[in-house]
């Protein structure tokens, strides 16, 4: 029997749920279809766009502030420009505000960038995604029911392989969920361990049969990344992606435990703790979470990366077309998955992009299928009693107001 996912992967769930289902019940009255246009080739570099035309997007925030959020920062672009915007405070302590360029966790973002760099080694031949993940890592993936020559690269990334999510293990959990995060946030991981850690239980379902998001998949993809370049993880991305694209504040920080500046706190309340205090979780050692959660970026370095990728600039038109190969996820009507990202369509606009969650934020970076708009947010926290909030800001955003 599957067990019940975690508390944050029920809460991000949760929300994308009651965006989606808003979005659905605003159909065919609201709705109004992205503009179809040529593709655009040169990233946005117009100035920044006064608050007008994101009212609702600023309210959404501030709204998400009083629901307990400690503070928002967003990036909204457009035919009109860029607008930043700000809600809330980066520090509880000192109260400072956030900033528009704060680093942040963006935490399963991370996923597109390790799905491109293995579609960019698939195009020069060195690797294919139906290789099995025996070939390149093997006996890795063994006992339990698990067995590496029956899953592909393909169904890693794009969560199909059955393998359990690491994170859900009861061990795991408690020290990411409960007080014990106090004690553990600083122990160190080998992506061996982790992958260990989720063969000791029996697979969710055999390979290839159906979709379930599972952040393991994407630690063994960096693991075959490493295999087939003879460079870390952390140097291939840099090489291929984020230097080439100019990402000058987007970093993977291997074992650093801090963010560089500037940068605000991250806050969470453990279960066992009854007073429901927020914790200051912002430090922590990120090797529990390399390859499927670890990106440490600002919105406009998420736009410029999701940008270039929709629009072509980093893959070969047969790996674009694969990674806009979708499957459905099963539990929430109207999403679909490809090779590292999301897919659906809100209030008649599609979008392709991904969130982010763990402990201490919350991330959201979409883009719409033609690119010309796009929407990228942090919350400094992961716990919310209304998880709605992070739906709310991306609804106020592409969703026309109700008249």
């Amino acid at each position: 029997m599957t067990k019940r996912p975690p508390r944050r992967v029920r809460a991000a769930r949760a929300a994308l749920a009651a965006l989606l289902t808003a979005a659905a019940m605003a159909g065919a009255a609201l709705a109004t279809p992205a503009p179809a246009g040529a593709a655009i080739h040169a990233l946005p570099s117009g100035p920044a766009a006064p608050g007008g035309g994101h009212e609702r997007t600023r309210a959404a925030m501030d709204a998400a502030v009083k629901a307990g959020v400690p503070g928002v920062i967003a990036l909204a672009r457009g035919p009109h420009g860029t607008w930043h915007g700000t809600a809330g405070v980066a520090d509880l302590h000192t109260k400072r505000p956030r900033l528009p360029g704060e680093h942040f966790r963006a935490g399963s973002i991370v996923k597109p960038f390790v799905s491109t760099v293995l579609l960019q080694l698939e195009a020069e031949h060195r690797l294919t995604l139906d290789d099995t993940v025996e070939k390149w890592l093997p006996g890795l993936v063994r006992g339990h029911g698990n067995d590496g020559r029956r899953i592909t690269l393909r169904q890693l990334l794009n969560h199909t392989s059955g393998l359990h999510d690491y994170t859900g293990d009861p061990e795991v959990l408690r020290n990411l969920t409960t007080t014990a995060f106090l004690q553990h946030r600083y122990d160190s991981w080998t992506p061996e361990q982790i992958v260990r850690t989720a063969t000791a239980h029996a697979p969710d379902f055999p390979p290839g049969t159906r979709y379930s998001y599972s952040p393991t998949g994407y630690v063994l993809a960096a693991l075959v990344m490493e295999k087939a370049t003879g460079r870390s993880y952390e140097e291939e991305v840099e090489r291929r992606i984020i230097a080439p694209l100019g990402l000058r504040s987007t970093r993977l920080p291997r074992h650093e435990r801090t963010l560089p500046a500037p940068a605000g706190r991250s806050y969470s309340w453990f279960s066992d703790d009854p007073d429901r205090r927020m914790h200051d979780v912002t430090d922590l050692d990120p090797s529990l979470i390399r390859g499927t959660g670890d990106l440490i970026t600002t919105p406009a370095d998420l736009d410029r990366f999701l940008t270039a990728l929709l629009r072509g600039r980093l893959l070969p038109p047969a790996q674009q077309r694969e990674l806009k190969t979708t499957v459905p996820d099963g539990e929430e009507p109207g999403v679909a998955y490809g090779l590292g990202l999301f897919h659906f369509t809100l209030c008649g606009t599609e979008l392709w992009g991904h969130t982010g969650f763990f402990t201490g934020t919350q991330s959201v970076a979409y883009v719409t299928a033609d690119t010309r708009r796009s929407l990228v947010y942090n919350f400094n926290t992961d716990t919310l009693g209304d998880t709605s909030a992070a739906g709310d800001v991306i609804k106020a955003e592409f969703c026309p107001a109700a008249k």
